[in-house]
């Protein structure tokens, strides 16, 4: 029989036999009739500091029968055995699919169609993976931007290089089948366990590698260095793309999977006619703190102990505001023992990330903490209020922030404490950023209507986690990349309302948030397509 308990309380040095002791008592068996035993799902427990612990669910078999108490149940197959969703099933035809972007939405787009026996041409803006990381590291070593290949921009999108977490909060069958096939290329076996899963950037960057092989093998026309500068249109269908290189290449379905950052070919898409609105988004800062003070805020006394590792955080709080009743100000993309990295796009402007590696053993931890951001606040800023608003906000945020410092591509930075107290000291806590950072006053960065909010969401924080606002803490600008400022409206079928055999997906569609989500965006449009 194969039985799964749920909410079991597992001790941090619990060992395996004693745990089999204590699960046998539990279904009234001795522990010989388990025949096996896994954990399959694992989160920390850590709402009361003295006796921080494992909540876990378990999946056994048993050969004999059990009680069942309340949280236990009979099940056919383990959650650990994942089955190819039928819909992703399909015969080899000749249709053609066009691919713009291999970010995680464009990569399970075209795994999904090219193992269905679609023919199919994927095309990125950038660089692989291996030349994306040496032009990063130019960015960082020596402050040279390569608008084309960046944080932002080239294989795997702007996730490779921001920890890899695959945490999300949409309820979808695809979210497990999107876990198993990072196992598949590679990933360790724990992301279909933990609650809280990730790759780390180290990890990502080999999976994303062994993807494009195998994406190779199916005979996927794939590459790089391919911008897509127009949609070929007949009578509104989308009949083909036309490249920055004039080459023009026909499909029967367009697949946008640009990414949140793709400005450019948003704001070409939108002179077409596509129909894009203005959505709610956020900006902000990237805060640093020392790793050992978040361990030590979240796990207490186990702040060291080697089963839990590095310790995160989430925030939020809300703030009154004259104009929409409440803003929301929150923690973003948190990222233990990682590191900021500049991630800008344009010449002239600056933004920043954080990210991390598999082993999260940087001494520091950074998490986005932004604020809240209508289209109606963008119009009162003077900045208009049509489709495109949300850009022109980051850019000028961008922009001013690039003008702050002396150095290209450094980061303005200010402690917590000196942001809350309104008083610019010149004085910064230890970080690792590159190329460098230079104490500014990020008051004169922020209007005050995001300045203001900003402030009292970080004096809310330091009521949870005591010891936030510090002078051991910095805060460093700009975080603007939160979201995608637009969407591009889509009908039942995934197809843009203006041009038929047009679909647009994931993050800069603005119908994801995330590596998990936006995979599953690309892995719901293969469905239609091959529906």
């Amino acid at each position: 029989m194969l039985i799964r308990l749920t909410n079991i309380p597992i001790e941090l040095d619990e060992s395996d036999t004693y745990l089999r002791l204590r699960i046998a008592k539990l279904l009234q068996l001795s522990s010989s009739a388990i025949t096996d035993m896994k954990i399959v799902r694992r989160a920390v427990d850590a709402r009361k500091r003295s006796a921080v612990h494992f909540v876990c669910s378990i999946e056994c078999e048993t050969s004999e029968t059990p009680t069942l108490p309340p949280q236990v149940k009979i099940i056919e197959t383990s959650s650990l055995d994942i089955d190819k969703p039928e819909a992703l099933n399909g015969s080899k035809n000749e249709q053609h699919a066009i691919i713009i972007g291999a970010g995680p939405a464009g990569l399970f787009a075209a795994l999904a169609l090219a193992e269905s026996g679609m023919r199919v041409t994927l095309l990125e803006r950038g660089q692989p993976v291996e030349k994306r990381m040496r032009d990063i590291g130019r960015l960082r070593s020596r402050g040279e931007l390569n608008p084309e290949s960046n944080v932002c921009f080239g294989e795997g999108g702007a996730g490779t290089y921001t920890d890899g977490k695959l945490y999300t909060r949409i309820k979808h069958p695809f979210v497990r089948w999107v876990l198993a096939e990072f196992v598949r290329f590679g990933a360790d076996k724990n992301i279909l366990v933990d609650a809280h899963p990730h790759l780390g950037t180290d990890k990502l960057v080999r999976i994303i590698r062994r993807m494009r092989e195998h994406l190779l093998e199916l005979g996927v026309d794939y590459r790089f260095n391919a911008r897509v500068d127009d949609i070929l249109q007949n009578k509104q269908t989308a009949t083909g793309v036309r490249l920055a290189n004039g080459e023009e290449i026909m499909g029967d379905h367009i697949i946008l999977a640009i990414g949140h950052s793709a400005r450019d070919t948003i704001e070409n898409l939108h002179q077409q006619g596509i129909e894009i609105e203005a959505k709610d988004f956020a900006v902000g800062v990237r805060a640093e703190h020392a790793q050992a003070w978040v361990n030590a805020c979240q796990f207490s006394q186990f702040s060291e102990h080697p089963s839990l590792g590095a310790a995160e955080y989430k925030l939020t709080h809300q703030v009154s505001d004259q104009y929409i009743g409440k803003r929301g100000i929150y923690s973003f993309c948190m990222c233990p023992g990682g590191l900021i990295v500049p991630s800008p796009t344009e010449a002239g402007m600056m933004a920043v990330n954080g990210m991390s590696n598999a082993h999260r053993r940087s001494p520091l931890a950074n998490s986005g903490i932004v604020v809240q951001v209508t289209p109606d606040d963008i119009k009162r800023h003077g900045l208009g209020n049509d489709a495109l608003c949300g850009i022109r906000l980051q850019r000028e945020l961008e922009r001013d922030c690039f003008n702050m410092t002396q150095t290209p591509y450094a980061a303005p930075a200010m402690r917590i404490s000196d942001f809350v107290q309104k008083k610019a000291t010149g004085k910064l806590a230890q970080t690792r950023f590159k190329p460098s950072v230079e104490a500014a006053d990020l008051h004169d960065l922020f209007p005050r209507w995001l300045a203001e909010p900003l402030r009292e969401g970080l004096i809310a924080f330091d009521r949870k986690m005591k010891g936030y606002v510090s002078d051991d803490a910095n805060l460093l600008a700009v975080e603007s990349r939160t979201s995608s400022p637009i969407r591009m409206v889509r009908d039942q079928t995934m197809q843009s309302t203006s041009i038929t055999n047009l679909y647009p997906i994931g993050e800069g569609a603005g119908y994801a948030g995330g590596i998990a989500s936006a995979a599953v965006d690309g892995l719901k449009v293969a469905a239609k397509i091959l529906e």
